[in-house]
């Protein structure tokens, strides 16, 4: 027997390597040296000087950290004006923010599950509600991709007395939309909260960004409960759940990630509330998202997307992990997704388009994309 308990992760490393799955970290430097098509900085606010006086300031006032939980010391007014401004933004009765998107779905959907519900959950959700799901204690179900049909019939076969169904609202892998306003028909036709991630929405869909749910008429729907995370459009960090008063003070009490977790720190809130504030006027630029986005399908010869996100699907992960690094060498950030990110066979470049990303950096994005894709899928077909 061996005297080292984990060897098994040796074993498990060799595999992944061989797999074409090994994953490294890779520090960014402070300034850019190339093009980035991989971050979610869908607004190009990360470096806007509004957005970097806002944390300056608020840490300025309230300090480098929030010193506990939101309950005892961790709430300052700024997290308040930050809720109600993302609220009246989405057109929700009130908000609630958490240290994270992961924590604000984590403790959305435990909150709101349980046993004695059935969580039926799209195949597409994101890790952190698959995550949810898992530690919700609720039976789960998992519907097909966007299949309202199965949505339905799961829900209307449940002997639980209470269901949630949950979704992203804008797919991050695929960079598809949910089917909103089906999904919403179903579930109050059988007496289920719809529980809709708009993660990779806001900043990019509806009227000025306000995300999804807002663009299809559902914004304040007292069945229909928002999350989002402020890491993406609004260039901070953290997360938060948009839903009615009495949602809020539910979780209040009973999301653990809430209740447990030190509260979102001051620069956050203060970098988030500035990105608001330019994003309301500079309501183009959601607009100039999809613009952009549609302009790099262009490039890529894939379908045109309804997002920020465009996927370019080569196939095994060794294809395109050697894609992402052949970018990366020619000064060309893209993303790598690979299992189990997505399906086996499925590995993909993963495009994220800028509102800021400019011509000239256009045309070098075609003349790197074009070198590259047309090798990676040369040795994706042999």
């Amino acid at each position: 027997m061996t005297t080292d308990p984990l060897t098994w992760l040796d074993e498990r490393a060799g595999a992944r390597v061989a797999a074409g799955l090994r994953r490294e970290l890779r520090p960014r430097a402070a300034e850019a040296t190339s093009i980035d098509l991989a971050s979610n900085d869908y607004l190009g606010l990360v470096r806007h000087p509004e957005v970097i006086a806002g944390a300056i300031e608020a840490v300025r006032r309230w300090g480098a950290g929030s010193t506990g939980s939101r309950l005892v010391t961790g709430t300052t007014v700024e997290h308040e004006h930050l809720e109600a401004e993302l609220a009246q933004f989405c057109g929700t009765e009130s908000g609630l923010v958490f240290a994270s998107g992961y924590a604000a779905n984590l403790g959305a959907v435990t909150a709101l599950a349980g046993r004695g519900c059935l969580v039926v959950s799209d195949a597409g959700s994101h890790a952190s509600l698959v995550d949810a799901c898992r530690l919700s204690r609720a039976r789960v179900a998992i519907a097909p991709h966007r299949d309202v049909a199965a949505v339905e019939r799961l829900l209307s076969q449940r002997t639980e007395e209470r269901a949630v169904v949950l979704t992203d609202s804008v797919f991050s892998a695929d960079g598809d939309l949910a089917p909103l306003a089906e999904l919403h028909r179903v579930a109050r036709a059988n007496g289920a909260v719809l529980v809709v991630d708009e993660a990779h929405g806001l900043g990019v869909r509806g009227i000025g960004g306000r995300g999804l749910v807002h663009e299809l008429g559902l914004a304040g729907v007292p069945d229909i409960v928002i999350t989002a995370t402020l890491s993406k459009s609004l260039a901070a960090q953290g997360g938060v759940v948009l839903a009615s008063a009495r949602v809020r003070a539910h979780l209040v009490d009973t999301a653990r990630t809430f209740i447990f977790d030190t509260g979102l720190a001051p620069a956050a809130v203060g970098a988030a509330r500035a990105a608001l504030r330019v994003l309301r006027a500079q309501p183009e630029l959601a607009a100039r998202v999809l613009e952009r986005g549609a302009d790099l399908a262009r490039i890529a010869g894939v379908p045109t997307p309804d997002s920020a996100v465009v996927p370019i699907v080569l196939g095994p992960a060794h294809v395109a992990m050697d894609a992402a690094e052949a970018c990366r060498a020619r000064g060309l950030e893209v993303g790598c997704f690979r299992p189990p990110s997505v399906p086996e066979g499925t590995s993909r470049l993963r495009l994220t388009a800028r509102a800021d990303l400019g011509a000239t950096e256009l045309d070098t994005v075609a003349t790197v994309l074009g070198d590259v894709l047309a090798a990676a899928r040369d040795v994706a077909v042999v």
